[in-house]
């Protein structure tokens, strides 16, 4: 059966008034003084912690410009996909959801199409209580390849659509080329939306701003965007400066990834707490923050830190970006950005690489 996205009942909290006017009230201030970004800013963190902290409930963020609301916190399908035991995989999915982590993160070719397995186990009577996003790894093959992991991933995960629909990994110069070419990943996104199978469509990578700019550059109406954003960002090839303001302008949701540097050795060495890391991107205008969660004591731990967060002021993101400038220089801890390690294996096969 077809469903159209005009058809979907959107995702939603209730809010109060008070709060609404509270936060359009910051919405117009920003607006006037600071531009989209500024605005984007003031809209995603309309809320009250001491009220989440009452509930237990996290934050949930406007999702671009469709008029839906998304679980601040997002559940990556690449770690659930690490997890060893499928029950414990299953109990992950299933305690986000009950705590209102709804946005669940996936893609065709994670774990060779185990972590959509699991992930669609998971929401078995369960399906319309997430926002389910997976990603077509098409890596610049035609509309046919890419349709036709539309219809894995839709089994796998079994449903009879998608949420979010987005062209993975668009890391190489070329691939906005690629994809944009007649009977290329755009025309299939095209044609699974006006199908009824996906109702929003984005695109990810990690790799430079300037490709995320040049695929932007296309005009296409995308709903969402993935790219890496961390407090080390800022100093080198910085997507928080290069591409963030662009999402603002147009509308499109950004989903925020490699908080922690995409392994952590950040937190490791010291030189940022998890807290820091979560809190400094959750004080970015951005819809959600997908999170690589492969077990209960990390999905604990980082639902209480959304359960508690208060914005960063200016002031204390420029004081941190200060204090770990000289680690971030040249990439040091962001090597998905300077180096082949975080490129998937057919990206590379396609370009190549291998």
């Amino acid at each position: 059966m077809d469903h159209h996205a005009s058809d979907r009942k959107p995702e939603r909290t209730p809010v109060g008034r008070r709060q609404v006017l509270a936060g359009l009230g910051a919405l117009g201030a920003a607006a006037a003084l600071g531009g989209p970004l500024a605005a984007a800013r003031a809209l995603a963190q309309v809320g009250a912690p001491e009220a989440r902290a009452a509930t237990g409930e996290i934050p949930r963020r406007p999702f671009g410009r469709t008029g839906l609301t998304v679980s601040a916190l997002c559940l990556g399908g690449a770690h659930l996909g690490r997890v060893a035991s499928e029950a414990e995989a299953l109990r992950i999915v299933h305690e986000a959801l009950d705590a209102g982590l709804t946005f669940m993160d996936n893609a065709w070719e994670y774990h060779g199409g185990r972590a959509e397995e699991l992930m669609g186990k998971a929401l078995a009577g369960r399906r319309e209580e997430a926002f389910l996003m997976t990603k077509v790894c098409s890596h610049g093959r035609d509309k046919t390849v890419a349709l036709r992991q539309l219809e894995d991933s839709l089994r796998r995960l079994r449903t009879d659509y998608l949420d979010l629909w987005q062209i993975h990994e668009v890391i190489y110069e070329d691939d906005p080329e690629r994809h944009f070419a007649p009977g290329g990943a755009v025309e299939a996104l095209v044609e699974a939306k006006r199908q009824g199978k996906v109702r929003f469509l984005g695109f990810t990578g990690h790799k430079d701003p300037a490709i995320h700019l040049a695929m932007l550059a296309r005009d296409f109406p995308f709903d969402a965007c993935q790219l890496p954003l961390n407090v080390f960002d800022g100093t080198y090839r910085s997507f928080e400066r290069g591409v963030l303001p662009e999402l603002a302008r147009r509308g499109i949701a950004p989903l925020a990834m490699k908080t922690m540097g995409g392994n952590a050795e950040p937190l490791r060495h010291g030189l940022v707490t998890a807290e820091e890391a979560l809190r400094y991107v959750l004080s970015l205008p951005v819809a959600t923050v997908v999170s690589g969660i492969d077990s209960l004591e990390v999905l604990r731990r980082n639902l209480a830190l959304a359960r508690r967060f208060t914005p960063y002021s200016e002031r204390e993101m420029a004081a941190l970006r200060e204090r770990v400038a000289v680690q971030a220089a040249a990439g040091r801890y962001e090597p998905f950005k300077s180096s082949r390690l975080y490129d998937g294996r057919i990206g590379r096969e396609r370009h190549g690489l291998l």
